[in-house]
């Protein structure tokens, strides 16, 4: 008799790596998200799409009173990646993933950026050469709707035009040589004196470290020449570039 034998599938697991907005509740959450409420008025659509952290680190909250805020901010159109900040006994079955970021975030009004998390090795080894990495990045053809630009390293220059709906990050600034639409956020590292560059701004949301405004915040006299954006203490500057 011949025997049969199933060869089945080995699993593989690989690290991954992705950028997400943070929003840090204050107490009392109450008046936070009425703040909030006020903020969503202004860009209903500004974390459609996105991947969103809850960064619990300023609050003492229950997993019962955890488990109503992700209600409430689902409620509002924002979904929950995982939770940080938060002590992994109080997590529950149906509560999002308790999340380990790659930095501390800074309390702010707005909702701040995380950086990405690299998994640690599993023991010590001496670091193998490697290859300078470039401290900036050109694109010569145009960033097209739907597509992200990710360069944590530094400055990120595009050639051409930003469509709407694509994403340019970059850990230094951000040069863009004709019209920049879409997301542009620079210095996210923490690169406080990074800064945005463009022909013509339509953009939908520029942000420097985290720190941002929306189209709707946007002085629509700037729209017709090249801009700057910088940020001063932790409000956004956008003039034009003479």
């Amino acid at each position: 008799m011949s025997s049969i034998v199933h060869q089945g599938h080995s699993l593989m697991f690989r690290p991954r790596t992705y950028m997400a907005f943070a929003i840090a509740p204050q107490p009392p959450i109450m008046d936070w998200l009425s703040a909030l409420d006020v903020s969503l008025e202004r860009s209903e659509s500004f974390f459609a799409g996105q991947h969103v952290a809850l960064d619990l680190s300023a609050v003492n909250l229950s997993s019962t009173a955890i488990r109503q805020l992700v209600v409430n901010l689902e409620e509002r159109n924002i979904r929950i990646l995982g939770i940080e900040g938060v002590d992994p006994a109080k997590w529950q079955v149906g509560l999002p993933p308790v999340l380990r970021s790659g930095r501390g975030a800074r309390t702010s009004e707005s909702p701040k950026l995380i950086a990405p998390v690299t998994p640690a090795p599993a023991a010590a080894a001496p670091p193998a050469p490697q290859n300078q990495q470039p401290a900036s990045l050109m694109i010569e053809d145009p960033v097209r709707s739907g597509q992200s630009v990710v360069f944590n390293e530094g400055d990120v220059t595009i050639l051409g035009s930003v469509g709407s709906g694509a994403e340019i990050i970059a850990g230094g600034s951000i040069h863009v040589y004709g019209t920049l639409r879409g997301r542009a956020m620079a210095g996210i590292n923490g690169n406080l004196s990074a800064r945005i560059y463009c022909q013509k701004v339509q953009a939908e949301l520029l942000a420097i470290d985290g720190y941002y405004r929306t189209a709707e915040e946007i002085d629509a006299t700037l729209y017709e020449g090249a801009t700057q954006v910088w940020l001063e203490g932790d409000v956004v500057q956008i003039t034009p570039l003479n």
